[in-house]
């Protein structure tokens, strides 16, 4: 064994210096640093390639307020706004995250996490890729290694002046899935999204055309659980920038059309050792479960109420939820590949083994979302919890009630005292306090369909 001490690691400069001298090389002249937002939006500046080194250290500063508004542009009136005279937060770029997408030429990506200045540069309390990384931190520190792979689905639309709100689907007629081909998808639109997110690095290896005509479902590979989060993050808005790049539109709200299918974001999980041995399996079980698995699931459960509110975050997802006649569960359940439940066990064991959790609406913010449900398998663990008995055939309705409002997930969350600990109480504060402030603004809006209903005979 050598004597000689390994060599000191490359600092966050040098790591950037010598990034930006490669993309330099290779005609990169910008790179879009991009971060979320609480609702999972990707924010960012476009930085000249060569400047990437003056970032490193305090990151490109931008108004922290921009992390507690909500969709319509208002900020919550707290002190990480307007409350401390609109101070600043600091994108810090996270170097090991770069990604060339091949639509835009001379472009790069790379990924940031939020700092605090005013709190020695510390992780912004309520940064979803900062609360992501906290909760697999906390996962290492018991040995386990959180492994998860991404399931999303949208629509495609195009632009119609007739059309409800000016857009259509890219499809009109419903095909009930599982069809592939220039028939079904004239523009080539699919092939397009699985090679561009390809070449990103994005894990992206099937899609298919979905149950509703211009829906589509596009799986990412597993991986780690922060990896996968950066990669279901990126390509969210990657799907978005191709789209608008064809004149088109995609969304990945939970109900776009009321008499069409709703998407959903299930994410499928598993805890590993250190070696990648996967935890969640046992062969001498007669159900090829291992005991964490159970004690896991049985975490995600008992905290399934609360965890409504990070995995269906808005009006909208609640209508894909009561949608008839929808694989949507409605309880707290779980089963044996059974689409019916919350949380389904695919039937593949081995190395295979995990937990699918089938509730989360595709507009989910996938760190917040994998950060909650690895919060809620912790104390699972931590408890030794046990699940309650799988539910069998068409019995979805099995297990606890979910809420059934935005409202009442709210609720569920802030009252949910060791959930919001693991995630931390400033994070539900402020999270809760955006929601709300969403949720108001919704209860004063006219809809069309109150319009319909009411101006003709009353």
């Amino acid at each position: 064994m050598s004597d000689v001490p390994d060599p000191t690691p490359p600092t966050r400069a040098e790591r950037l210096a010598t990034l930006a001298d490669d993309l330099s090389r290779r005609g990169i002249d910008l790179v879009r640093v991009l971060w979320s937002d609480l609702h999972g939006v990707a924010r960012g500046k476009e930085v000249a390639t060569g400047e990437l080194p003056r970032f490193a250290d305090h990151g490109l500063a931008f108004c922290q307020a921009l992390m507690v508004t909500d969709l319509g542009g208002n900020p919550l009136d707290v002190p990480e706004s307007a409350g401390s005279g609109w101070p600043d937060a600091d994108a810090l770029i996270d170097p090991g995250t770069l990604s060339v997408p091949g639509y835009a030429p001379g472009t790069a990506y790379l990924l940031a996490e939020v700092t605090d200045p005013a709190d020695g540069s510390a992780p912004l309390r309520f940064d979803p890729r900062s609360l992501l990384r906290g909760q697999t931190d906390r996962l290492a520190a018991r040995g386990l290694h959180p492994v998860v792979a991404p399931e999303l689905e949208f629509y495609l639309l195009r632009e119609d002046p007739a059309a409800t709100h000016g857009w259509r689907r890219y499809l009109e007629r419903d095909t009930a899935g599982y069809v592939v081909g220039t028939a079904y998808d004239p523009d080539d639109m699919l092939p397009l999204l699985i090679r561009e997110c390809r070449a990103l690095g994005l894990g992206v290896h099937a899609g298919i055309q979905e149950f509703s005509g211009g829906q589509y479902e596009i799986n990412q590979w597993h991986g780690p659980a922060l990896d996968a989060a950066d990669r279901a993050f990126l390509f969210k808005y990657a799907v978005k920038e191709i789209a608008a790049k064809r004149g088109m539109r995609a969304t990945f709200m939970g109900k776009p059309f009321a008499d069409r299918a709703g998407s959903g974001q299930h994410l499928h999980v598993s805890l590993t050792d250190a070696a990648g041995n996967n935890l969640f399996a046992d062969p001498a079980t007669a159900d090829g479960l291992a005991p964490p698995a159970k004690a896991f699931l049985a975490g995600v459960l008992e905290h399934a109420p609360a965890l409504m509110a990070v995995l269906n975050p808005t009006v909208n997802a609640f209508k894909r939820l009561a949608a008839p006649g929808s694989l949507a569960p409605v309880t707290a359940n779980w089963g044996y590949d059974n689409r019916l439940a919350y949380a389904r066990i695919p039937p593949e064991r081995g190395p295979g083994t995990r937990i699918e959790i089938r509730i989360g609406d595709g507009a989910a913010n996938p760190y917040l979302a994998v950060a909650a449900l690895l919060a809620a398998g912790l104390d699972g663990l931590d408890r030794d919890l046990t699940p309650p008995a799988p539910i069998t055939g068409d019995r979805g309705g099995d297990g606890a009630p979910l809420p059934t409002t935005l409202g009442a997930a709210l609720t569920a969350l802030e009252t949910d005292k060791p959930l919001t600990h693991a995630l931390g109480e400033r994070f539900t504060e402020v999270f809760t306090a955006l929601k709300r402030q969403e949720l108001a603004r919704f209860e004063r809006a006219v809809t069309d369909w109150e319009f319909y209903e009411y101006s003709w005979m009353l």
